[in-house]
């Protein structure tokens, strides 16, 4: 007897149905078809255990499992429950009229407990595309599934539960969530908050300036001065995450199997720290099965790399792609996966070897040292990177004030109404979204100066001795400026601004 359940699988972020047909037949055997992988082959196993020890059996029979597609990969442990239902079905242990209106997936423990599984946002949401009536998967990942509406989703902790479903024994109730209730509720709840950095009133505004208009930063300077703790706070001081952004990220966690347990949408934008002895795959993704890097997990989000020169130079320079196209794309023999890259870079350095700037009398580097330690950032990568800035280590004064520092809420305020421009601004151009991505004929139309503006410019570029790499950087950070100030040009207060945060362009810099 022939009969057919459905499961999923995940390519990117993107899912695919699979329709899995058991076959059972005279004779004797299993035989499992259709490009699964190990764990899918050892599914029998698991099958035959849990069936037996919840009072069912496996057929002494012939059986036949295609898994279609059959010239696409399976991999995971997920379809056990897809697959064993189909033999119960087969084999007419228990009714199946409604089947194959459900999508099921879960993998089985040998008692016949489910155990949770990863990409199952992308396949809920597929689910519902596809017409089907629900969802069966574990508990675990109920809430997940939950916020794709029009698709009943049940959460079961063991196989029994679903049996009883279809033998019309039990009726289980779907399981219920009030997205825009559940994202409102937890929006910008951020761990840290920028009242609590004490003194570097001139970090924090360059990171604002920063926030407002999408920049990249880089921020220099020796051990203990507050470049990580400026970093951790920067997610609490950007947008909030649009219900469809949060959507978005959430795919990405879910299908890196990043997400918690009983956990349903990201709420707040993700903010990653990989160590510097990170590979290439890790950062960008990839591998056999290719999941997603951290620049992927960092969508929508901020992406701190911690003494950048540190890391290996051949894994900076595979950033330099997704950096200008928002996108990374992996290939192998028989697909292309594309994972959406669009993040905030943060990068912190000390200004030498030794941690110190050259004229503290704790710093023990030579210039050739020096040099050799900021050759080590290529100057590709250098150029997406708009604000260089100096950080110093804070006064005592500073510290020891009880008094509390502005509020990132307040700080954000300022950070969406300088958005709230951009984006009517660019609200012709659905590929431009912030000041950082402008490009040579956005510059010429939005960074118009004036004739002060020109001269001043200009002075910093032969007087500072300024690379001509400095100069869009400068108009780019000069037209945020703006945005912050509410003012529909650029003035030469603004490109003085813009001036200070590009402190690796300077001649000399570091000696």
């Amino acid at each position: 007897m022939l009969v057919k359940t459905y499961g999923s699988a995940v390519y990117g972020v993107n899912a695919q149905i699979i329709t899995v047909e058991v076959n059972i037949d005279k004779g004797v055997g299993y035989q499992l078809v259709g490009m699964p992988d190990l764990a899918i082959k050892e599914s029998a196993h698991r099958i035959s255990a849990a069936l037996k020890n919840c009072g069912y059996k496996m057929p002494g029979k012939k059986i036949t499992v295609n898994m279609a597609p059959a010239d696409l990969r399976k991999e995971g442990s997920a379809y056990d429950l897809t697959i064993a239902m189909g033999i119960l079905a087969a084999s007419e242990q228990i009714k199946y009229s409604s089947l194959e209106k459900y999508l099921i997936m879960g993998e089985l423990s040998l008692d016949g407990s489910l155990q949770p599984v990863k990409g199952v946002l992308p396949i809920a949401i597929q689910a519902r595309e596809e017409g089907f009536k629900g969802f069966f998967l574990p508990i675990q990942n109920a809430k997940e599934a939950a916020i794709v509406n029009n698709l009943e989703v049940y959460g079961i902790s063991h196989i029994s539960e679903i049996i009883n479903f279809f033998d019309k024994k039990v009726d289980l109730k779907p399981v219920i969530l009030n997205t825009r209730e559940e994202f409102n509720k937890n929006c910008n709840q951020y761990p840290f908050d920028f009242s609590e950095v004490k003194g570097q009133e001139n970090i924090k505004r360059a990171l604002e300036i920063a926030a407002a208009g999408g920049h990249n930063v880089l921020l220099i300077g020796p051990p203990g001065s507050g470049k990580t703790m400026l970093a951790k706070r920067i997610p609490s001081i950007l947008p909030p995450l649009t219900l469809s952004e949060a959507l978005e990220t959430t795919k990405i966690h879910s299908v890196a199997g990043k997400l918690g347990q009983e956990s349903s949408l990201m709420t707040t934008r993700p903010y990653r720290n990989p160590h510097h002895t990170i590979s290439s795959v890790a950062l960008v993704g990839g591998g056999s099965y290719p999941q997603p890097g951290e620049i992927s997990l960092s969508h929508n989000g901020v992406l701190f790399l911690d003494e950048l020169p540190e890391f290996n130079r051949q894994v900076l320079e595979v950033m330099r792609q997704p950096l200008e196209d928002r996108v990374v794309t992996i290939s192998r023999a028989k697909f292309t996966l594309t994972y959406p890259a669009s993040f905030m870079l943060i990068a912190s350095m000390n200004p030498s070897p030794s941690g110190y700037f050259p004229n503290d009398p704790k710093n023990t580097s030579s210039l050739t040292e020096m040099q050799r330690y900021m050759n080590k950032i290529s100057g590709p990568l250098l150029d997406r990177i708009d604000i260089h800035i100096e950080v110093s280590p804070v006064p005592f004064d500073n510290l020891s004030d009880k008094r509390k520092g502005e509020p990132s809420e307040k700080i954000r305020k300022r950070v969406i109404e300088a958005r709230n421009i951009q984006t009517f601004r660019y609200k012709e151009n659905s590929c431009l979204h912030y000041n950082a991505q402008m490009g040579p004929k956005e510059l010429d139309k939005y960074c118009a100066l004036d004739e002060k503006s020109t001269q001043l410019i200009k002075n910093a570029i032969e007087k500072l001795g300024l690379s001509a790499r400095a100069y869009d950087r400068i108009l780019r950070v000069s037209r945020t400026i703006a945005d912050l100030d509410k003012s529909e040009n650029i003035n030469s207060n603004h490109i003085a601004e813009a001036i200070q945060y590009r402190s690796l362009d300077r001649e000399g810099w570091g000696t």
